[in-house]
């Protein structure tokens, strides 16, 4: 179902229009309200006046995360304290974390958005929605839960952790609709297989699933082990939390952007020159009504491509491809351009794998050295367990060298570096607990 039709299935010209008195009432916004952002906008000679359309996007200055933190905790916001009626922060790994802040009018924003994301992703009124994603200072939980309620869903705000418990309630309430990171709907996925759970024999048939990158690998284990047709919904704190895109369940290509208040462009992450559909590039994304917290060309980081054709599903909002890597994850082997999703599609053809893998960078003297352990599958693991118990070690011996082989050649080939392959059982590699599951560890930043 589309949430909102006047909106999602907006003519171009009119969503143009739409854009472009709502940058400029915000660039002038911002400007009498928020004293760094008037100063910057001074320093690159730019005036409200200046700014008449969406074309003009281009005249304005990036805002970067560096900026949010430089003005920690409230700097660049364009209402007092007194006028907020929620604050969130990311964790972030280093230092102080990144507040942002929401009026009354921004958390119904949100839950709209969400609602938005809900129903492209198959969810409908009176449905049972699991929402294991983090309640608290991080904005999945309070964003999906709102944008349940909104779209008149029965919300049950599961949060994360205590897995086995977790199935527990998803089986015993009926849910039909599962929000979660991808990394831990294989977490659940592997719960229900050690309960027994038959996906069949339960009404779940949905997941939105987001907040860290994923892969179509990742899609089809999930969509097979719990039976169901997931969809990636994308947001970034910064700019409201989940619901900044989704995809619909009738394509599954591509994320719709809420783009009536979050306006998008693709810039080289070099020179910063905007970029045409479907070329790479870091996303870039003007909050159009956000109150407390307007961002004027955000550098989010993420590297993904738009594109504006035609969707089946009747929208016409521009879609933006699944995230390919963010700039800060991308790894330089040797000279060489790597993110951790390139390396996850190389061996996603590999029957023998599982989809739960690490990247262990190292520097042997000059030389950057890459390793990637990964998880056989169950059936693998089982088959090769049986050989060694029968004594025959020599074959077992030969399947593991031979998916070892094939997992090196596909990376060399399609990714152009070669990395030592690591195999371990089914297990062993750390399962999220309903956070962002850590992909790398790069071992040249310790020393």
């Amino acid at each position: 179902m589309i949430f909102e039709p006047d909106v999602e299935t907006m003519s171009r010209e009119a969503m143009i229009e739409l854009q472009s008195a709502r940058l400029h009432e915000m660039v002038s916004r911002v400007y009498e309200q928020v004293a760094p952002m008037r100063e910057r906008l001074e320093e690159a000679g730019i005036k409200p006046s200046d700014i008449h359309s969406v074309s003009d996007l281009s005249k304005l200055p990036f805002t970067k995360k560096t900026d949010l933190r430089d003005t920690y905790p409230f700097g660049l916001f364009a209402r007092s304290t007194k006028e907020l009626a929620r604050i969130h922060a990311s964790s972030g790994t280093t230092g102080k974390p990144t507040v942002v802040g929401y009026t009354r009018a921004d958390l119904e924003l949100f839950g709209k958005v969400c609602a938005r994301a809900l129903a492209g992703g198959g969810a409908e009124p009176g449905m049972i929605l699991h929402n294991a994603y983090g309640y608290g200072l991080f904005t999945g939980g309070l964003g999906f839960h709102a944008g349940g309620e909104s779209l008149g869903m029965v919300v049950v705000p599961a949060s994360t952790g205590m897995t086995e418990r977790q199935v527990m309630l998803m089986v015993d309430f009926g849910a039909q609709v599962l929000s979660c990171t991808p990394s831990y709907a294989l977490t659940i996925a592997t719960e229900f297989a050690r309960q027994g759970v038959d996906p069949e024999d339960i009404p779940l048939r949905y997941a939105l699933v987001g907040a860290e990158p994923w892969t179509e690998t990742m899609r089809a284990e999930i969509d097979s082990r719990l039976g169901v047709k997931s969809v990636n919904v994308y947001g970034l704190s910064e700019i409201i939390g989940p619901g900044v895109s989704f995809e619909c369940v009738e394509e599954r290509s591509g994320s719709h952007i809420n783009e009536d208040h979050f306006l998008a462009e693709i810039v080289d992450p070099d020179t910063g020159e905007q970029l045409p559909d479907g070329e790479e590039g870091v996303l870039v994304i003007t909050t159009l009504t956000k109150e407390a917290l307007p961002l004027i060309r955000y550098w989010t980081g993420d590297i993904t491509s738009l594109n504006h054709s035609a969707c089946s599903c009747g929208r016409t909002l521009t879609r933006m491809a699944m995230v390919k890597g963010r700039t800060d994850d991308m790894l330089i082997i040797r000279g060489i351009n790597v993110y951790p999703s390139q390396i996850e599609a190389a061996f996603g053809g590999i029957d023998e794998l599982a989809p739960y893998y690490r990247l262990l960078v190292d520097r042997t003297g000059t030389l950057d050295e890459l390793e990637v352990e990964v998880e056989l599958s169950e059936d693998a693991f089982h088959k090769v367990a049986a050989e060694f118990l029968s004594d025959e070690i020599v074959e077992a011996d030969h399947l593991l060298r031979r998916v070892r082989d094939r997992t090196q050649r596909s990376i060399r080939e399609n990714v152009g570096v070669s990395a030592k392959v690591t195999l371990l059982e089914p297990g062993k590699l750390p399962r999220s607990e309903g956070g962002k599951a850590q992909r790398v560890v790069d071992k040249r930043k310790l020393v």
